[in-house]
């Protein structure tokens, strides 16, 4: 896969896709990046990127021009173009997914109020990282980057990701190293049992007992099984005794 990432602040990456599952990624090939600078395609005499707002307004927007000129400098027929904007679309891990499946991704990083319209136009969608404001797209598009090059074949073991928090629609369980005691803390019995069966069942239960307790919305979007509607009534009775 290869990722094109648009900024006006290269240099907040230099840290990120060096180091530790990204930057082995990009050591093993898995990977490449390149990093666009917005400024370098203005044609404006002082290299601005940004405009007062037609209907007036408070802030500054990103021009067509240099974000434009440095699309086209780098998209190709297979590029998947994504403008960070806290107006897009909830990103999600099911949203990773599909995007590690993409062969070129180009990330734009907004600035300022936004971008004019007319380049977000040219996107393939807008994605937003949470309901929150940022000065800048460069974090989102470092939670992006890290959340698909970590699911690239080879970025880490396969296994490691199959259980986590959101692949199966619950949060993950709680997770014991040693030691077995710890300042009068002991991991729960059933984890040192050798006995599987028990231990996924175990797993489950506290999955979705940790899912209803902070996360129930998503207990909405998801159809439970038998085993885990059993377990749900079990949880609930728990708590109402």
């Amino acid at each position: 896969m290869k990722i094109s990432v648009l900024t006006l602040f290269p240099e907040l990456f230099e840290g990120f896709v060096s180091s530790s599952v990204v930057g082995r990624a990009r050591q093993r090939g898995i990977v490449e990046t390149e990093f666009i600078q917005i400024r370098d395609y203005s044609k404006d005499i002082h290299h601005r990127v940004d405009d007062t707002p037609f209907g007036g307004g408070a802030g500054m927007v990103m021009t067509c021009q240099p974000l434009m000129d440095a699309l086209s400098s780098v998209r190709e027929e297979e590029s998947h173009v994504i403008l960070l904007s806290a107006s897009g679309a909830p990103y999600t891990q099911k949203k990773a997914h599909e995007l590690s499946e993409k062969t070129h991704l180009i990330l734009v990083c907004g600035h300022y109020e936004g971008v004019d319209d007319r380049f977000a136009r040219l996107c393939d969608e807008e994605l937003s990282v949470g309901d929150y404001v940022l000065t800048g797209g460069e974090p989102g598009a470092i939670i992006l980057m890290d959340s698909i090059i970590r699911l690239l074949p080879g970025a880490i073991r396969s296994e490691s990701t199959e259980e986590e928090s959101y692949e199966n629609g619950l949060l993950e369980y709680p997770q014991y190293t040693h030691p077995a005691e710890y300042e009068g803390q002991k991991v729960p019995e059933i984890l040192l049992s050798g006995h599987h069966e028990k231990i996924r069942r175990w797993r489950l239960r506290e999955s979705l007992k940790r899912t209803l307790r902070l996360r129930p919305d998503l207990l909405n979007q998801r159809e439970l099984t038998a085993e885990e509607e059993k377990l749900m009534r079990e949880i609930l009775e728990e708590e109402e005794g």
